[in-house]
């Protein structure tokens, strides 16, 4: 489809690095353009790999190139509504994604996890599970790891498990994964996607092309994939954390069970044969075995995966104890609805540190969450104001405002006694104070670290 064409990469990231990459294997010719102002040619030239080759072009598109490109791939982060882009759109050239591209060369099966919450974990166990039963496993997609770096790589025998972004899935045009998985649906993002309605519609867009000869796992206690499950066009598998199913995985008491045809088996012990915490988590779990039997590995072995599966980084991570106090570290809680729970995975006082970019959320829910667990909130970044007014109207008034990262870590070491906790789960984005919620983590892992005992 695209040998012979020019086609532009929109975006000099990861993924419009490794697009470039597959482009030039798939015989197109990639035009490289990024519209950071401090980016030159010299610059994006700089970042091509040994053996790629791209024209590269920075800051602002001339008329010419632009009137010869025959397909455009912007990286997840590009925006697919602004002016640049509409002008292609009006002129009807393909706009496509990281992974539309990659799946134009992909050769195996894939499975593709989307969701607010839960996919980076879901995404890390249901790998980690293929890799115990196929031979040839790839792991892409918004955990890190860029589609088209691998798709090349894949054979008729090969499992490809992809995190989907919903920035990813507004892209998407012939993707039809094997298995896709929709772990729930919160409010996130409406900076990018403006609506709640077409926010959902791109998480949606996982199973648009599935049939019922494929499957879409979704999570029964979410209003939106509940809703989805009438209208998806897969055979559905459903998980619930609330109630018992007539068909499906729910948690009952402490076992996770399997309800298939009028029988129900106990599967697994929700403490004792699990490393991870909370309820988000018991979720993700039942979705990682509703994904892998589906995908026909036997029960014993998902089942040894997950007595094995230790907690994501960044994601309700336990760092260390100090001087009596627990620190878990959760930056990758960038919502309010990610952050909930992390602290419905707290089971002593909790010292809080929140607050980061404004991704135009609301944080009534978040702060409700508190009842019983948060003792002190300490605030920081573009948000804390907002959050803080919000908190109060809740009743809340523990809280601390702190200029930087550090003066917020030191608040909470001070505030924090032994038997409490100190939990980094911001409900917001990095970007502004970090350049992502990794370093975030890290940097709040370091100063843990770093402490000495009294």
């Amino acid at each position: 489809m695209l040998r012979g064409k020019n086609v532009l990469v929109v975006g000099s990231g990861i993924s419009g690095i490794g697009a470039v990459s597959l482009l030039q294997k798939m015989g197109a010719t990639p035009i490289l353009f990024d519209e950071n102002e401090k980016m030159t040619e010299e610059l994006l030239a700089e970042k091509l790999p040994e053996g790629v080759s791209a024209k590269c072009v920075a800051v602002t598109l001339p008329k010419e190139i632009e009137n010869t490109v025959d397909a455009l791939v912007l990286s997840p982060g590009v925006p697919t509504d602004t002016v640049f882009v509409n002008g292609f759109r009006e002129r009807n050239i393909p706009i496509l994604g990281e992974i539309e591209l990659g799946y134009m060369q992909e050769k195996g099966k894939v499975i593709a996890i989307t969701g607010t919450n839960g996919k980076t974990t879901t995404t890390t166990l249901v790998g980690d599970i293929m890799k115990a039963h196929f031979e040839q496993v790839f792991v892409v997609g918004n955990i890190g790891n860029p589609y088209t770096t691998e798709a090349d790589k894949t054979t008729e025998n090969s499992v490809t498990v992809g995190e989907i972004s919903s920035f990813q899935l507004e892209t998407v045009h012939t993707f039809k994964p094997a298995v896709s998985a929709i772990l729930n649906v919160t409010p996130d993002h409406l900076n990018r996607h403006h609506t709640m309605e077409a926010y959902v519609e791109a998480k949606e867009a996982v199973a648009i092309n599935q049939t019922k000869e494929e499957t879409c796992v979704l999570n029964y206690e979410n209003e939106y994939t509940r809703a989805f499950g009438d209208r998806c066009p897969a055979s559905v598998k459903w998980f619930s954390s609330a109630r018992e199913l007539d068909e499906g995985y729910f948690l009952k008491g402490d076992m996770i069970c399997k309800a298939a045809q009028g029988n129900v088996t106990e599967i697994l012990n929700v403490h004792s044969d699990m490393n991870l915490v909370g309820l988000c988590n018991v979720e993700n779990v039942m979705a990682a075995i509703a994904i892998a039997e589906s995908m026909g590995v036997p029960m014993e072995t998902i089942l040894k995966v997950i007595r094995e599966f230790h907690a994501v980084e960044h994601r309700i991570e336990y760092v260390a104890t100090k001087n009596g106090v627990k620190y878990y570290n959760d930056s990758k809680g960038t919502n309010p609805d990610a952050a909930i729970q992390g602290i419905k995975a707290m089971s002593t006082p909790t010292v809080l540190i929140g607050g980061g970019y404004d991704k135009q959320s609301e944080y009534d829910e978040w702060i409700e969450a508190f009842e019983g667990k948060v003792k002190c909130l300490v605030l920081i970044g573009q948000t804390r104001e907002k959050i803080a007014d919000c908190a109060r109207k809740h009743g809340f008034c523990d809280i601390v405002m702190a200029d930087t990262f550090e003066e917020a870590f030191d608040i909470c070491v001070k505030r924090a006694v032994p038997g409490d906790a100190v939990l980094l789960s911001p409900a917001c984005a990095s970007w502004g104070m970090f350049p992502n919620y990794e370093v975030r983590g890290k940097i709040f892992k370091d100063m843990v670290n770093g402490l000495k005992e009294r």
